[in-house]
């Protein structure tokens, strides 16, 4: 069985082929480092989740980062989502040159990312309801029950953001074709005007510009990489390193690269030039590495582990906050004492509540791999090409909205801003199921 450059093509007990057939049966052209960056970034974010959540004793959930301000100066090295989106472009450019029809391409690089996602949406809103209905004194307030429906679809802002980079994967693509780095250079200018209008003239909403153009201009780093552009990386990270610490230093940035409660500005959500900036660091950073990541990705039980984790990292992705929170839930229904976060006995407590969320995580995985298994590639005529972009577009809204929605407050009507508009949880749940139906329909055309 043939594994392309592409991506991995399935994980053990898909299709009863083991990881280790799979990795046996890897060609020797494939970049192995690319797969293990995307492992390994997906594993930090995780670990990092874990780490920043600070529970305390009557089931409130505060933020580690908050508690310790100093440990703010790790964002720079573990806020490592730029990594994903940068290993995202260059699977995207080589997908694409292998399958150019539109609507076949999308299909194609959306089924392992949209089934599992519109699963874990549908699991989580049934509970959600049986809750709300079951307890409606309450069940969407203040309590760990509460924080869960809230806090559980906040990771989805990283799935709108990936749809979004693959919707606009053909049109960057053949930019990046013609004019290289100019592309790149352009998508970082207009980053940089955002940034301008939003606080030196105070232009209303323009900021929500940067959640496309931040991140396309990391994504179209990953262009570069796939034809062999970036050639001078301790430049880059030298340059994306000195300009976030600019920034921070004499700007309005903040110090952290993830979002604390109650900031006034934030350097994720909308993006902002400091975290660009942040992103070009890292990217310069493992192009530094790629000499000894390549030695070691070439391992075999090396490249076995990575070839499995990439078969379930979107399952994973997706079930690693309720993982997190149904360790502590268990913990407070037990009366297991819960230190005062960032304590020494709260430091002590740490490893037995990751490990305690690394094995919940495993059996949610079990249960919800299966749809993330690639599915048979279906023949497409090409003509699917405008029905594929509204869908991926619903799709993509449905999935930020939800982020920000939440599912607490279901029954009440509770709503959120996306992009100036106010947008309700079912109504961000019918826009993802409508876009996802509209993708797989336009695929199979």
């Amino acid at each position: 069985m043939a594994i392309t450059r592409k991506g991995l093509s399935g994980t053990s007990g898909i299709g009863g082929i083991s990881a280790r057939d799979l990795a046996a049966a890897t060609p020797a052209s494939r970049d192995r480092y690319i797969d293990l960056l995307r492992v390994a970034s997906l594993a930090v974010v995780v670990l990092g989740h874990w780490l920043m959540a600070a529970v305390t004793a009557d089931g409130q959930v505060g933020n580690l980062l908050a508690v310790v301000p100093g440990l703010q100066l790790l964002t720079w090295a573990l806020q490592v989502m730029p990594v994903f989106f940068f290993v995202g472009g260059f699977s995207h450019a080589l997908a694409h040159r292998s399958r150019p029809q539109y609507a076949g391409f999308l299909r194609a690089r959306l089924q392992r990312l949209l089934r599992p996602t519109m699963v874990f949406i549908a699991v989580w809103g049934v509970l959600a309801l049986a809750v709300q209905l079951l307890a409606a004194d309450g069940a969407a307030g203040p309590g760990l029950t509460g924080v869960a429906l809230r806090l559980v679809t906040q990771p989805l802002w990283f799935i709108g953001v990936y749809l979004a980079m693959v919707a606009f994967t053909p049109p960057l693509l053949r930019l990046h074709e013609r004019y290289g780095w100019g592309a790149f250079a352009g998508l970082v200018a207009g980053a940089v005007a955002v940034d301008v209008l939003r606080f030196a003239v105070g232009v209303p909403y323009v900021e929500f510009l940067n959640f496309a153009l931040v991140w396309l201009a990391i994504h179209q780093l990953g262009f570069l990489r796939a034809d062999g552009m970036i050639r001078r990386p301790a430049l880059l990270a030298a340059a994306g390193l000195a300009g976030a610490v600019a920034l921070v230093a004499f700007g309005p940035y903040p110090l952290s690269m993830v979002g604390m409660p109650g900031e006034k500005i934030s350097n994720m959500a909308p993006p902002t030039l400091a975290l660009l900036c942040h992103g070009l660091w890292l990217v310069g950073a493992v192009e530094l590495l790629k000499g000894p990541g390549t030695r070691l990705a070439a391992r075999a039980r090396v490249w076995r582990a990575v070839v499995a984790a990439n078969g379930i990292a979107m399952t994973a992705f997706l079930w690693h906050l309720t993982a997190m929170l149904g360790v502590y839930g268990a913990m407070l229904a037990l009366d297991v004492r819960l230190p005062a976060p960032a304590t020494g006995a709260w430091w002590a407590q740490v490893p037995l509540r990751v490990a305690a969320a690394v094995a919940l995580t495993a059996l949610l995985v079990a249960v919800f791999r299966r749809f993330e298994h690639p599915a048979p590639a279906a023949p497409s005529d090409g003509t699917g090409g405008p029905l594929a972009a509204l869908g991926i577009t619903l799709a993509l809204l449905g999935v930020l909205g939800l982020s920000m929605t939440g599912f607490g407050g279901l029954l009440e009507g509770h709503t959120a801003t996306l992009i100036a508009v106010r947008v309700t949880a079912p109504a961000a749940v019918a826009m993802a199921l409508a876009g996802w139906f509209l993708v797989e329909r336009a695929g199979r055309a």
